[in-house]
């Protein structure tokens, strides 16, 4: 009997999937015996994780495009669609974060926060449910945060671009579930990645994390995949509109 968390014969998309949170989704991904299709704007970087994961015995393209152009997304979508295949799985991985006193923030900068994650994350969604709702059958999984949930000082921007992102998941489930769709979200707490090193070099941020974590550390890129696998799988067949906490109880508490 084949294992419901197998995924040979699926194919998936990351965005933003060069190195990070997005790499690790992908290569968990990959390993359960999905197809890979990685993005990001970066091609030297793109051509690295793509090589990276071919060693690996995997089955990968690279897809370079931006997400915060609707034109570059949808040209992207019917390429991979045409030429390398369905998209049966979607990751809405790719992001940014710029801090800053929220009193000194500019509208601009704001106005990227939510085109990159918000924005995004709708466009390359509609361009791929369009294929998924005229099969019958697709998987979406945004990538929200703990700050979905709860705020820090210096990060309100992006806490509310991942809040937009949490509902707009919901709303996908409620428009696209009738068509066989299952949209959920992942909302990773504190992980090991090249983009908190500095946040890891603090030694007052890097206590703060292991002593407000109730697990006591950060998470290692390596415990996020299985999230991933279970919500591409059959083993999430009427798991819909979900928000996956992937914290180390850190939402959990007070």
């Amino acid at each position: 009997m084949p294992s419901p968390f197998d995924l040979t014969g699926k194919r998936a998309l990351v965005t933003g999937s060069s190195r990070g949170l997005g790499f690790a989704l992908a290569k968990a991904l990959g390993e359960a015996g999905a197809s890979l299709v990685l993005n990001g704007r970066d091609n030297v970087a793109l051509g690295a994780a793509a090589d990276d994961l071919s060693r690996a015995g995997m089955s990968v393209k690279a897809l370079a495009f931006d997400v915060t152009s609707e034109d570059s997304v949808n040209e992207a979508v019917d390429h991979c669609e045409a030429k390398i295949g369905p998209i049966d799985i979607l990751v809405n991985n790719a992001g940014m974060q710029i801090r800053g006193p929220l009193q000194d923030y500019a509208v601009d900068k704001f106005e990227l926060m939510l085109a990159t994650h918000v924005t995004a994350t709708f466009a390359v969604s509609k361009a791929v449910a369009k294929s998924m709702i005229a099969r019958g059958n697709g998987r979406i999984i945004n990538i929200c945060s703990v700050l979905t949930q709860v705020a820090r000082p210096t990060a309100a921007p992006y806490g509310a671009a991942k809040a937009a992102v949490a509902n707009l998941t919901r709303g996908m489930a409620a428009d696209w579930a009738r068509h066989g769709l299952n949209i959920n979200a992942i909302a990773p707490g504190y992980f090991k990645t090249d983009l908190n090193k500095t946040l890891m070099a603090d030694p007052q941020f890097n206590s703060w994390v292991e002593q407000r974590t109730p697990m006591g550390r950060w998470g290692e890129l390596e415990e996020l995949g299985g999230a991933a696998v279970f919500l591409a799988s059959p083993a999430a067949s009427f798991v819909n509109g979900h928000i996956l906490y992937v914290d180390g109880a850190f939402t959990a508490t007070v």
